[in-house]
């Protein structure tokens, strides 16, 4: 009884844990922006950015990936604005 409770609390904390989101800053504006887990960064590639500026999601086109020392430059075309945007993100390998 006791250990069923106890792997019930377990499965309920590994279940509720948040997904990760890759945590950045748009290199012009200096906003916040996130990119969910599940969107593949790829060059060529569409994903979701969120701006905490504005407070919606950006449909945008991943059209150049680099990496400096410990942080990644994607650059993308901001579908919902037609700009071209630099973002900066920590790199996580």
């Amino acid at each position: 009884m006791k250990y069923s409770f106890i792997f019930s609390v377990f499965a309920a904390l590994v279940l509720a844990w948040p997904a990760h989101a890759w945590d950045g800053t748009d290199v012009d504006t200096g906003n916040d922006v996130e990119i969910e887990r599940g969107n593949l960064v790829r060059s060529g590639r569409d994903i979701e950015v969120y701006d905490y500026e504005t407070g919606e999601y950006h449909d945008v086109t991943v059209e150049d990936i680099n990496r400096y020392g410990g942080t990644v430059e994607i650059e993308v075309f901001d579908n919902t604005t037609g700009e071209t945007r630099t973002l900066e993100f920590y790199d996580r390998r």
